[in-house]
């Protein structure tokens, strides 16, 4: 049996990566311009954020889950850092809200460190 908190990181990672699905529009805006195919791309994480969900709740795949996780947020932070630099893609949510978006990166990324 794995930990509860295992449970609601790989639920959270699914629900995430089902909202690529769900709210794709959302997702390009915020994609820095240079990243290419930006609904492609959108779409992949998406995937990749379920795919990863679903591993980290297995014991036998939970620590390549919990690494690939944790360099996925990492390469999510320029999407945040994009967010702070442009209007456009900072949705109207208040710059407070964006900074506090990368400590959470952070606190994200540890989460995931626990199954390693």
């Amino acid at each position: 049996m794995l930990p509860w908190h295992q449970y609601i990181l790989g639920l959270l990672m699914l629900l995430a990566g089902f909202n690529h699905f769900r709210s794709p529009k959302i997702y390009e805006r915020i994609m820095p311009p240079y990243i290419p195919a930006t609904s492609t791309m959108v779409l992949l994480s998406g995937i990749a954020e379920m795919v990863l969900g679903l591993m980290l709740l297995n014991r036998d795949t939970q620590t390549y889950a919990a690494w690939s996780i944790i360099v996925m947020l990492i390469i999510f932070l320029s999407v945040h850092i994009h967010m702070l630099q442009n209007e456009k893609a900072a949705l109207k949510l208040p710059k407070w809200v964006l900074w506090l978006r990368i400590p959470l990166q952070f606190a994200l990324m540890y989460w995931a460190y626990q199954y390693v």
